[in-house]
């Protein structure tokens, strides 16, 4: 399977992901939300939203490695970051664009609250394989 990324000109430029992704043949992988909490069940980062979004991307690259998927594989990602603050949404994208999944598709969602007590951030991705 392939997954080609674009860039669509006729549009504003993305901020470091792309606006499409075409992807053919094979199987799809889907995630569910990556949460900040230690493999113990703790939560990670109390209170500290870029600590909790380097350790749900940690654990989603997990998620994917074990449906057979790899960063390059990953063809969407949701994130959902709890609190109204713009500021720490930003914060939380810049961590998002800078790992290995940064250049997927992706859409950033504020919620008020997240699964968890302290839970400030959740990722979700599907992937497709060959």
């Amino acid at each position: 399977m392939a997954v080609r990324l674009r860039t669509v000109d006729e549009l504003a430029p993305p901020p470091g992901y792309s606006h499409v992704a075409v992807a053919t043949g094979g199987t799809m992988v889907f995630t569910a939300g990556a949460v900040p909490l230690d493999a113990g069940g703790n939560l990670v980062g109390d209170g500290d939203a870029l600590a909790q979004a380097e350790r749900v991307i940690d654990n989603l690259l997990i998620q994917l490695e074990a449906g057979g998927a790899r960063p390059a594989d990953v063809a969407k990602t949701t994130v959902y970051v709890a609190g109204g603050d713009y500021g720490i949404q930003s914060a939380v994208w810049q961590v998002v664009r800078s790992s290995a999944i940064g250049s997927a598709p992706s859409t950033l969602v504020g919620v008020p609250t997240l699964g968890y007590r302290g839970q400030l951030v959740e990722i979700e991705a599907i992937a497709l394989l060959d």
